[in-house]
């Protein structure tokens, strides 16, 4: 049988995936052509109606919080939110970078893998500030995204990093 997450208002249902240039958790590089990422791993992907109704924008900082059944909560800092063509109420991020929000003890029934494909999440802007402008030309996050791999624009950069919305259907 499967179970039906209740996700609770101002939360999203989120997974982690890997790039494509990853292989299971080897990372080869800061690229993933799938989706027009750049230069850096740590962003969220939203849809846009989302991230609107969040009070968010392309290219915020999030800290990413995960909450369990126990009450306890994990985060994640600095993700920049992309726009991305998720089902509404569902978010994304790569894995190992989004590995800490999952809890040890949720596991699936038999295999006893880890729920990394069902996590409830609230994202919450940094304390930096709502928008992230960290290029030199002061670009959003989408043109960053848009560019080609040769060009120096990021969406997510590493740099300094050491390591009741209900989804229409779940993946």
């Amino acid at each position: 049988p499967i179970d039906i997450l209740h996700v609770p208002p101002g939360r999203l249902l989120m997974q982690t995936l890997r790039s494509h240039d990853q292989y299971n958790t080897t990372i080869y590089g800061l690229e993933d052509r799938y989706r027009g990422i750049h230069g850096g791993r740590r962003v969220v992907f939203v849809n846009p109606l989302d991230i609107a109704d969040l009070g968010l924008a392309d290219g915020t900082l999030v800290d990413i919080v995960s909450e369990w059944r126990d009450g306890s909560e994990r985060s994640v800092a600095r993700f920049r939110v992309v726009p991305y063509d998720t089902p509404i109420g569902t978010a994304a991020a790569y894995y190992p970078e989004a590995n800490p929000l999952v809890p040890l003890d949720s596991t699936a029934t038999g295999s006893n893998c880890p729920t990394s494909k069902s996590l409830i999440v609230r994202l919450e802007p940094t304390e930096e500030g709502e928008h992230a402008r960290d290029h030199a030309d002061g670009a959003p996050a989408s043109a960053w995204a848009s560019r080609s791999a040769g060009e120096d624009g990021v969406v997510g950069s590493d740099a300094g990093h050491k390591s009741k919305a209900a989804p229409y259907h779940l993946s």
